[in-house]
């Protein structure tokens, strides 16, 4: 559970890093011209209803791929800004869990049995069946297991579709605004601008990226 905890915060750090590196490669190497937010906003306008769909359609089948959803998130935030790359965010990312979901319960049952092997998804199971929702709720705020694979695991369960569905919503939400609204100042951040959407969106990733670590410094103190 620790290495996990660690390995997560260690991968958002990472992402974090390689973008910063994305844009000073970007800056020094002359594609300015080509990512203007204005130009990229228009684009994106012109095709109408049809580019949040294809998004929102990209972003429901990566779970069930198991594709990170991060990426992906943080590309909403860079085209659609901070509040519509939210909405088409978390609207592709709770579509991606229901998926995986209902394919791990009614498609795919015996394919992940086989996956989830290990006493903790069993653990997960009896959790689950004690505690409801707040289990969801509480794996999505505290990375214990793999996100895509969790999806799945759910699914195993005899938690209610609706449970599962509110809960995820809910839960994947802070993280998702985080992630947007830091990456939305991204095409700024290349023209040289800070804007309050990157400190808020820093203030929003750090704070969720600090949420494991807190949450192991209390069950610590209750031991």
């Amino acid at each position: 559970m620790e290495k996990t905890d660690k390995s997560g915060i260690i991968k958002k750090i990472a992402i974090v890093i390689l973008l910063f590196a994305i844009i000073a490669g970007v800056r020094s190497s002359g594609l300015m011209a080509y990512l203007e937010q204005e130009k990229l906003r228009a684009l994106i306008e012109g095709y109408g209803v049809i580019a949040p769909i294809v998004y929102i359609a990209f972003y429901s089948i990566t779970p069930s791929l198991f594709l990170p959803g991060l990426p992906i998130t943080i590309v909403g935030g860079a085209l659609f800004g901070p509040i519509w790359g939210v909405v088409y965010a978390i609207t592709g990312a709770t579509i991606g869990a229901i998926i995986a979901f209902l394919i791990g319960r009614y498609l795919g049952r015996s394919w992940v049995e086989k996956k989830l092997t290990s006493p903790r998804w069993k653990n997960l199971d009896i959790e689950v069946e004690k505690n409801g929702w707040k289990v969801v709720a509480f794996t999505r705020l505290i990375p214990i297991f793999p996100f895509n694979l969790l999806n799945y695991a759910f699914g195993l369960t005899k938690i209610k579709l609706w449970h599962y569905v509110i809960a995820s919503f809910i839960f994947m939400l802070p993280g998702c605004i985080a992630y947007v609204v830091f990456s939305s100042s991204f095409l700024d951040l290349i023209k040289g601008k800070i804007t309050k959407e990157f400190f808020i969106g820093l203030v929003f990733v750090v704070a969720v990226s600090l949420i494991p670590v807190f949450y192991k410094k209390f069950k610590k103190k209750d031991e």
